[in-house]
């Protein structure tokens, strides 16, 4: 279940970070994405917590023996379990009862834990892996790091779904982060990676204008509460991808918009967008940025994406490109990208950095 108030207010926030961890203890692990870490007391002595709620989240361990026990204080998501090269195990909203996965054979094994589904309003926090015998030892670090930000498209928002019409339960059920086009291309790179990505989310204009924080305004946070700022000085990608502005232009402006006209709003995302890189370019001196986007809306958000580049190149960047797809089915819920969208992205994307190999010694 979400961890109550009173939890959170008890808890110490030691380090917001998707590699490092507290001083106190060495979990076992290996974490991508973006999480809080919390020690929760447990018989006198601290206990991770990490607590999460962006997407694409994975947790890694070895360890050896013959059963393997996950802990979660979870109500709300999906994850998969990898043991190995098994087939991946489904858990569902597991609540705080123990996941245990028993008769495995006794000798070295690997473990992973992927979060599946979008969790927005609710959190999700995980213990760990207790392995039968001793404790494991978190998986290395790869030397590839490549961040993915952008909304229900980099989610894999029902990408699973045979059908375009969904309910809201269904939209939950069928949404897949780790067949989405991003951990797809990380894994075909053996490259760690965030999703930083929420659905209905733009850079300037949310989904029909609905209020609440654009996605600029939350990529700050390791948390949707507006106050657990992420920081990770380890977190240096070498590669970002951005796909943004989808929501900003897929619904007509409404009477009580603060844009005047269609113009406006174009004129506001551009500027917006050009901001919001300049920002990253802040934090990240290295990377290199890739712009991507649909040729929907007749073109319109291909033609400001292809602007905002021209803006950032004549203010000097140098490190940045754009990338276009089209000729998507968009057979997933509610006209999202399906499995084979996602497929035929990841294979655009992972084509151009092959033909640009020199992007992952920038770091």
């Amino acid at each position: 279940m979400k961890p109550s108030a009173a939890l959170l207010a008890a808890c110490t926030c030691l380090i917001v970070t998707a590699c490092a961890h507290s001083s106190q203890t060495a979990p076992a692990l290996h974490i991508g994405g973006r999480v809080a870490e919390f020690d929760r007391v447990v018989s006198e002595a601290p206990t991770p917590l990490y607590t999460h709620q962006w997407p694409g989240v994975y947790f890694e361990t070895q360890f050896t023996g013959p059963s393997l026990s996950l802990h979660f204080e979870d109500a709300h998501n999906r994850y998969k379990l990898y043991i190995d090269d098994e087939a991946p195990r489904l858990i569902e909203t597991p609540g705080n009862i123990p996941f245990e996965i028993k008769g495995l054979p006794n000798k070295p094994h690997t473990a992973r834990l992927e979060k599946i589904s979008e969790s927005q309003s609710d959190q999700g926090s995980f213990y760990g892996f207790t392995p039968a015998h001793g404790q494991g030892t978190a998986t290395a670090p790869r030397a590839r790091q490549i961040e993915f930000i952008g909304d229900s498209f980099t989610v894999g928002y029902g990408n699973t779904s045979e059908t375009q019409t969904c309910t809201e339960s269904e939209v939950w059920k069928t949404t897949d982060t780790s067949q989405a086009f991003g951990p797809m291309t990380a894994r075909a790179f053996n490259a760690d990676y965030q999703i930083n990505a929420f659905s209905g989310r733009g850079i300037v204009r949310n989904y029909d204008s609905f209020d609440g924080p654009t996605l600029p305004e939350l990529y700050p946070y390791a948390l949707f509460d507006g106050k657990t700022l992420y920081t990770d000085p380890d977190w240096q990608p070498q590669i970002i991808v951005i796909g943004l502005g989808t929501n900003d232009f897929s619904t007509p402006i409404k009477s009580g918009d603060k844009w005047a006209s269609t113009d406006a709003l174009h004129t506001d995302y551009r500027r917006g967008y050009v901001a919001f890189v300049k920002e990253l370019r802040q934090r990240h001196p290295n990377a290199f940025f890739l712009l991507m986007s649909s040729d929907r809306f007749d073109g319109t958000l291909r033609d400001n994406v292809r602007q905002v580049a021209a803006t950032l190149q004549a203010d000097g960047e140098t490190r940045l490109d754009t990338l276009f797809f089209d000729g998507l089915d968009y057979g997933g819920c509610h006209f999202h990208p399906s499995l084979a969208d996602h497929q035929k992205i990841k294979t655009l994307l992972t084509g151009y950095i092959t033909a640009h190999p020199d992007l992952w010694q920038n770091r």
